[in-house]
């Protein structure tokens, strides 16, 4: 029998529909004995091909080995061209699109000869919209393979409740469900598109040779800075070759979306800023991407932000920043950078008692307490029966940072380290949100100063918005326990989720897209763990 192949727009699809018809027929149905044996053949070409992948072979066990990429009918099709579609566009999510390898898939398609065979690529698409599916859903690589203070619980979906819901619905739908859908997701993949489109036409165009450049200066480096201002938008076109008005409310604009002092001046750090090429922005974009996908959860109607590359914690109500203040983060140090995790704050202790850490007791307080019993006089040192003291009693050059038998604190006070108030979300991490006595701090541009813990500009109105849900007297409620002078705890009734992050690439609902420091470095890991997974950086022309 001979079955003439039509013209179809797709050479792809044509084979693969050409392939599948024949393949069907030919061994399918041309006999009644055959027909019979072939659908256990298929079953036991199936149950091989996914030996190695549990929740496949169990998804196929329990539908009966039915086809559902692989069959002749039009919702098999469909199926087929929605899949490959979407992997062909999984470069628009900054994925690793070469792992997908449908060009292999297509070949191995056109080449069906057996049963077998047709058993395998069956597994072989399931395994490939699992794997983008994991992908985009949940991220590309694990967080504790980029950095060990990043502590994300991924949310894995159940991959054989995947397979069923993709086989029960429309196949576009689903798979076009899979994305994170918070709007921040979105906003990020129309700035990769954008930064993209600018790659393929050249970037930024020439860098500014200068280190800085100052108002009221003209020449050449000025004329750098105020074409490069133009070409990301901060600036209309002009002739201008001085550091006039306009270059200046220009840069300050450029300094605000980009966690610079917005005073106007193009100095060295602000210049390395508008320096940096587009595929720098590139990068931040697509590593924020993946972290939106570690945390493709709820987050809570209410929840607290923590953004440490722009040292900002914020309150979020139903997506609206309701309560904002500048942060001081942990120092750029091993030990002492602040992780990346979520919990639920549960209450805010006021006139709080410090108790030292013991790594910083140790490595701050023993070796002066050593030159000189009397150090750090505001602190109390406690034995192991809860008792004080006496410092003339003891000869502290015995001890060092393995046996050191003491505690250290410090009672409430206006000059205790955690400030009046702090609020804990209890965490292995023993990190917390806290007053501090070192206001100063919070006027500098790079706020990474503290052991670990996140200190507030504005701790007593940051405890006054979360009592609000609570009270009709949040100001008279926090102040009545401020005002014992008694260390004081005051539950909140709801939980409040909180979420440390680390996003160097933010976008706003309205106005340009906002960019931070890699304060850390850790952006600069996840990247090369991504490419190291096969994603790349691409020009698309407009």
């Amino acid at each position: 029998m001979t079955i003439s192949r039509p013209r179809l727009r797709a050479p792809f699809m044509f084979n693969l529909l050409a392939v599948l018809a024949l393949f069907s027929l030919s061994v399918l149905v041309s006999a009644p004995a055959r027909a019979q044996s072939a659908v256990p053949a298929f079953a036991q070409a199936v149950a091989e091909a996914a030996a190695m992948d549990e929740d496949i072979a169990a998804f196929y066990r329990e539908n009966g080995y039915q086809q559902i990429w692989t069959g002749t009918g039009n919702r098999h099709k469909q199926r087929r061209a929605a899949l490959l579609k979407t992997l062909a566009r999984a470069g628009d999510h900054g994925l690793p699109v070469a792992a997908y390898d449908t060009e292999l898939l297509k070949t191995n398609l056109r080449r069906v000869g057996s049963t077998r065979e047709l058993g395998r690529i069956e597994v072989e698409m399931s395994r490939l919209f699992l794997l983008y599916a994991r992908h985009v859903q949940s991220g590309v690589v694990a967080p504790k393979q980029v950095a060990r203070d990043i502590f994300r619980d991924v949310p894995l979906r159940n991959r054989k409740a995947l397979l069923a819901g993709f086989a029960q619905n429309s196949p576009s739908g689903f798979l076009k469900s899979l994305a994170p859908t918070a709007p921040e997701y979105a906003r990020l993949m129309k700035e990769k598109l954008r930064l993209e489109n600018l790659l393929a036409q050249g970037g930024w165009g020439d860098t500014v040779s200068a280190r800085s450049v100052k108002p009221g200066a003209s020449g050449d480096a000025v004329v750098a800075l105020r074409n490069r201002l133009v070409r990301m938008g901060y600036l209309r076109r002009s002739a201008t070759r001085s550091y006039d008005a306009d270059l200046q409310r220009a840069v300050q604009l450029f300094q605000i979306d980009h966690g610079l002092e917005p005073d106007g001046v193009a100095g060295e750090d602000t210049m390395k800023e508008i320096n940096r090429p587009v595929g720098d922005r590139l990068k931040s974009v697509i590593v924020t991407m993946e972290r939106e996908r570690w945390m493709n959860i709820d987050r809570g109607a209410r929840h607290i932000w923590v953004n440490l590359t722009d040292f900002t914690t914020r309150i979020i109500d139903d997506g609206k920043v309701t309560f904002e203040t500048r942060s001081v983060i942990g120092k750029n140090r091993s030990d002492t950078r602040s992780p990346e995790f979520s919990d639920e704050m549960e209450h805010m202790i006021v006139n709080p008692t410090w108790n030292v850490p013991r790594s910083i007791a140790v490595k701050e307080y023993l070796p002066a307490l050593q030159r000189n019993p009397q150090a750090a006089g505001h602190m109390r040192i406690i034995d192991v029966r809860g008792q004080l003291v006496d410092r003339s009693a003891v000869d502290f050059t015995q001890y060092s940072a393995s046996n050191f038998p003491f505690d250290m604190k410090q009672p409430p006070s206006n000059t205790n380290a955690l400030g009046l108030v702090k609020f804990m979300f209890p965490n292995r991490h023993n990190i917390y949100l806290h007053d501090t006595p070192e206001k100063s701090l919070f006027g500098r541009e790079v706020r990474a100063f503290s052991h670990g813990c996140v200190r507030l500009q504005k701790p007593f109105e940051f405890g006054y918005a979360l009592l609000a849900r609570q009270t009709d007297d949040p100001r008279g409620t926090f102040h009545r326990a401020l005002d014992t002078g008694r260390e004081t705890q005051i539950d909140l009734e709801e939980h409040v989720p909180v979420h440390i992050v680390y996003r160097t690439a933010v976008m706003p609902a309205k106005g340009r897209a906002n960019y931070r420091r890699d304060v850390y470095g850790r952006d600069a890991k996840l990247w090369n763990a991504l490419a190291g997974a096969g994603v790349a950086l691409r020009a698309v022309q407009g």
